[in-house]
């Protein structure tokens, strides 16, 4: 298999969760100790970033540097909107928001 053979990542990805994802994307991808999977994208001037979670049932999620909460529906517990997130996923996602910020503000 060549290079130009390989599948991109955005598009294998995009297959994994049903979302559109370009190749201009930044993504990040997780697997966590139960097989769940998450994938994020964020797109160049888009205000928030998107996430799809395999225990949601791939729903799309949007997400930005304020979207994470501790206790804010039970406590202790760590969401992103309506979706639970576990402990080590939290600072899977915090780190894709913040390589991906720079993607989200406005250019001057």
């Amino acid at each position: 298999m060549t290079e130009g053979d390989r599948p991109a990542i955005e598009r294998l990805l995009a297959r994994l969760c049903g979302g559109a994802i370009a190749a201009q994307d930044y993504v990040g991808y997780f697997l966590n100790e139960h097989g769940e999977e998450l994938v994020f994208a964020q797109r160049r001037g888009e205000k928030t970033a998107r996430l799809w979670h395999s225990d949601a049932d791939w729903q799309m999620f949007r997400v930005d540097d304020h979207s994470v909460r501790v206790g804010s529906v039970m406590d202790g517990v760590i969401t992103v909107g309506d979706l639970i997130v576990d402990r080590n996923e939290a600072p899977w996602l915090a780190s894709c928001l913040a390589a991906s910020r720079h993607l989200r503000q406005k250019r001057g």
